[in-house]
This record gives C-alpha cells, sequence and structure tokens, in this order.
C-alpha cells in the first residue's frame, strides 16, 4: 500500500512540474524529467490544454514546441504530439541534448481542449520543456490554462 500511494505521489509531484504553468508574462513552459528509472522506453505523458478568450479575442489555435534537455544519447529524442478533434501534428526535437527547441507545430481548432501528448524515441532518462501558447487569429495571445491528466 506504501509502495502505491508513493509511487502516485511521485506521479502527482512530476505531473505537476511536466506541463504546469509556469508563466512569465505570456509565456507557457514547464519541464520535467521523463521516465526517472531510464527503462520505459513506451514513456507517454499528456495533459489537457484549455484555449479560451481572456479579453484577446478568441482562440483561433495552440501552437507549441519541445526541447530536450539531457545529455546527448544516439537515437533517444523527445516527441510532441497536438491533437484536437479531427486535427493532429507532431514534432521532435531533432537533436539529441543539444537543449533547443522543436520546431513549432500548431492546430487550429479555436477554442476548447487540446490534447498534448509527450514521449521519446526509446529507453533513457530525458528532461525536457515544453512552450505552448493559445493564440488569435491575429497571432495575439489568449486565454490558457492546463490540466495535466497522466505522466507515466
Amino acid at each position: 500500500m506504501f509502495h502505491i500511494s508513493l509511487k502516485k505521489t511521485l506521479v502527482c509531484m512530476v505531473s505537476t512540474m511536466m506541463l504546469g504553468y509556469a508563466g512569465l508574462g505570456s509565456a507557457h513552459d514547464a519541464g520535467a524529467t521523463m521516465d526517472p528509472s531510464g527503462t520505459v522506453a513506451a514513456f507517454t505523458g499528456y495533459a489537457l490544454v484549455t484555449c479560451f478568450d481572456d479579453g484577446n479575442g478568441p482562440a483561433d489555435y495552440l501552437v507549441a514546441s519541445v526541447r530536450d534537455l539531457s545529455s546527448p544519447e544516439d537515437k533517444l529524442l523527445v516527441n510532441l504530439q497536438i491533437i484536437k478533434g479531427n486535427r493532429a501534428i507532431n514534432t521532435t526535437d531533432p537533436v539529441s541534448g543539444d537543449a533547443d527547441y522543436s520546431p513549432e507545430v500548431k492546430v487550429h481548432g479555436g477554442n476548447g481542449v487540446y490534447l498534448l501528448l509527450v514521449n521519446k524515441t526509446k529507453a533513457g532518462v530525458r528532461s525536457f520543456a515544453v512552450s505552448y501558447h493559445c493564440m488569435t487569429a491575429s497571432n495575439a495571445h489568449t486565454g490558457t490554462d492546463i490540466t495535466v491528466q497522466q505522466f507515466e
């Protein structure tokens, strides 16, 4: 019982760090370490990002990118997917451990809830950061909220 409770507590703590709001102005950037044991090749974390009109106008799209903050490791890359309705897109930080962001990707889905997924290409510990922003059609930052659902 203690093992399950400890695991849930650790998952909750890491989940909060993974894609929580760490705002600085209109920035939405957060990071975490996925798979601290380095043994889960199929690691996947996901969150729900809600875009809404906060007075700057209704959201037109969600834009996001991911960067690998770990030491370089051959063929171990970090991926990010955005899904809303029947629209989806993917980006990968193309260089393991270079600390540069992947190319930005966006899904034009308007106001509402977007699914944000983070995973990796093989077993190994990866520290990463995600940048995510809800934007209007005129490219103004608008309401952005996030709820982490799973991190394991």
